[in-house]
């Protein structure tokens, strides 16, 4: 009987997850990944809980996942908005600490790593009234992040804040708005009492040289 009543705890965390993800919008192929389930049964789920919902409606993604790192540089509220969900991903531990050594293995894909990832993102959105990073876009970035072939979390120099950066940047390098600041005015470099470098704290979409 206890076996009975783990497996079904099991399948109904997949199923939880997997129309959580739905919500988000994700392709069925990525839900696939991190849920086990078939792609016959997503698409049952989505048809019994969320195709007739006018009042939230959900769109169904077809095609191939976000694969371009250039996305998230190619202006600087991306950047920002990225940055702001790599930093909870450190936060929550599905990717290591900025200088960190890159993990070139394939993350885990439990349901318990699709939770934490959903809350992720669920906290992004929170954070962002009109947010430009979608739940695709932010699956490609945490692979992109534990592989660190292309893009990485960098601290500032100058104030230690959490920052995107190109893999291949020099170490050392400022955030945008140490950069446009003067040197007199650059804020030290200084941990909180957790010892975690402050993230991403210095340089926002109101902060001077910004945009």
């Amino acid at each position: 009987m206890r076996v009975s009543d783990d497996r079904y705890s099991r399948d109904r965390l997949r199923f939880d997850l997997a129309v959580r993800m739905i919500r988000h919008e994700a392709r069925t192929c990525t839900i696939r990944v991190w849920t086990g389930l078939s792609d016959d049964r997503i698409r049952k789920l989505y048809r019994a809980y969320l195709q007739h919902t006018p009042e939230t409606p959900v769109r169904r993604h077809r095609g191939k996942s976000p694969r371009q790192i250039s996305f998230f540089m190619r202006t600087p509220a991306v950047r920002f908005e990225a940055t702001t969900l790599a930093s909870l991903f450190c936060m929550l531990g599905l990717v290591p600490p900025a200088g960190s050594s890159p993990h070139r293995s394939a993350p885990p894909m439990s349901l318990e790593w699709g939770e934490f990832f959903c809350q992720a993102y669920e906290s992004h959105l929170a954070l962002h009234v009109a947010p430009r990073v979608s739940f695709e876009h932010a699956w490609f970035l945490l692979l992109a992040l534990l592989r660190q072939d292309e893009i990485a979390l960098g601290a500032c120099s100058a104030c230690g804040g959490l920052w995107l950066v190109d893999a291949f940047a020099p170490a050392g390098s400022m955030c945008p708005r140490c950069v446009h600041l003067p040197v007199g005015s650059r804020l030290d470099r200084r941990v909180d009492s957790t010892g975690v470098m402050p993230v991403h704290r210095d340089w926002s979409p109101d902060t001077p040289g910004f945009r």
